[in-house]
């Protein structure tokens, strides 16, 4: 069978997948797999890693399974070929896996070429974020004046580590990318890396399944200035924490810079150590706060003019009066106006700024309480709310409490325990089984997520 052909059968394989998964899950698993030959009823398709293809595995062989059979049919051999990078003192040989599911499936290796020296590494900065586009304002002047002063000289300066904290939206992966992009500048034989808390997390897990810890370690170990992006991710995550304390001490013992974030000040990270709370404390730490009005106003004008918009004046304030939580419900609220424009052929007038407005801002103050979610939950499913609290396990019943603990978690600042005292009276680990339960079921059920998807549009009407 031709290259084009078993390319082809797959690209026809995601397109139905595309259809049943999350868009944000199928970027992450599914995109990155190549096909890579298809014949004999063998198909063969190249993942990233083992902890990719295990992952795949553990929660979509049964989509892939039905994909390939109505695609290639019945009786299909799949073979994982996985990407292993080269260490020059280690070869790595993964042993074959066997499933009888497709009926059966193994794995192969690849060997890929060394990676570049540290000062060659892309630094994964986004350079839209630097100085030059991060506003000023009373909110955030002192962050901005520190987050200059390190960017001027990375470890020579009392901020080691700087912590940046504020909600989300605020500007804090703006200012710390502003930091990695001027060091960049300034010294460009530094290894400077941007990594959120969450792909530093999905590389451990991967080194550990690979075998290539030490690798991963070492690689760390050689950052001139590392930058994790919301930090308070790592909660729960003990091994995570375990590795990043380490990785932590010889960084500052050598002097290198250590710049984090998160979305509460150190002291309210539950769920992380507390070794590694005292440490983030060490240098200083620097609150975003949510823009004020006359910040916000700047920040409109600022990307009106960058973008190279016409808004009337009074459309700008009323935008900077009434859209108060970030900067990013700004720069949502530009794109509504303009896209509103183009398509109904509309003026930007104050009309349609209001009407846009108060689309982005209904309820937005009003916290979810668990309350408002068991209210919300049991009206969908035509329950009395005593159901939720009761000892039933009725399939309905049963669901609809997973469903309010998944909610709680999703929406309310409530801690796992606090959530299954508030469900009559559950372990937090039913809350965590209840909340894997319900994303596995949205991965693979449309039906399903469409039905989620009308419970929270519910839950934001109050």
């Amino acid at each position: 069978m031709s290259e084009q052909n078993h390319v082809g059968l797959w690209n026809r394989c995601l397109e139905i997948i595309k259809d049943n998964i999350p868009g944000d899950a199928y970027k992450a698993w599914f995109s990155p797999i190549r096909s890579l030959k298809y014949a004999d009823k063998k198909l063969v398709l190249q993942v990233p890693s083992q902890f990719f293809y295990e992952y795949l595995e553990e929660h979509y062989l049964d989509l892939l399974r039905k994909v390939i059979y109505k695609v290639y049919g019945e009786g299909v051999q799949l073979i994982y070929n996985i990407l292993v990078v080269q260490n020059p003192h280690t070869d790595v040989f993964l042993p074959a896996h066997k499933t009888t599911s497709l009926p059966t499936s193994n794995v192969q290796t690849k060997k890929i070429p060394q990676a570049p020296l540290p000062a060659d590494i892309d630094p994964h900065l986004n350079k839209e974020y630097n100085f030059d586009t991060f506003i000023e304002g009373e909110s955030n002047k002192l962050s901005r004046s520190v987050a200059e002063a390190v960017a001027l000289n990375p470890s020579k300066t009392i901020f080691n580590p700087l912590f940046f904290y504020g909600a989300s939206g605020v500007g804090k992966t703006h200012l710390v990318n502003a930091i990695g992009t001027k060091i960049k500048e300034l010294y460009p034989e530094k290894f400077v890396l941007y990594v959120s808390a969450h792909l530093f997390q999905v590389q451990y897990t991967d080194s550990v399944r690979n075998n290539t810890f030490n690798d991963f370690i070492s690689f760390y170990q050689k950052v001139d200035v590392l930058i994790i992006d919301d930090i308070q991710e790592f909660a729960g995550a003990t091994k995570t924490q375990n590795t990043f304390f380490h990785i932590f001490n010889h960084l500052h013992q050598n002097g290198k810079q250590l710049i984090l974030t998160a979305d509460r000040l150190p002291v309210l990270l539950q769920g992380v150590e507390e070794r590694l709370i005292t440490r983030f404390k060490w240098g200083m730490v620097a609150e975003l706060e949510k823009p004020n009005v006359e910040l916000r106003r700047n920040i409109l004008l600022n990307k009106i003019r960058r973008d190279g918009l016409q808004f009337p004046p009074e459309v700008i304030n009323y935008i900077a009066e009434n859209v108060n939580e970030s900067v990013r419900d700004l720069e949502g609220v530009i794109i509504s106006i303009m896209a509103h424009s183009t398509i109904y052929n509309k003026d930007i007038d104050l009309e349609l700024a209001q009407r846009i407005v108060q689309k982005v801002t209904k309820n937005e103050n009003k916290p979810v309480t668990m309350d408002d979610i068991i209210n919300t939950v049991c009206n969908h499913f035509n329950l009395e709310t005593s159901a939720i609290y009761s000892k039933s396990r009725k399939r309905e019943v049963a669901q609809a409490r997973q469903i309010a603990m998944y909610l709680a978690k999703m929406h309310t600042d409530l801690s796992m325990a606090k959530i299954g005292k508030l469900v009559g009276n559950k372990h937090h680990s039913t809350v965590l089984y209840a909340c894997k339960t319900i994303e596995e079921l949205k991965e693979v059920d449309k039906a399903f997520r469409a039905e989620m998807d009308e419970i929270q549009a519910d839950l934001k009407r109050g």
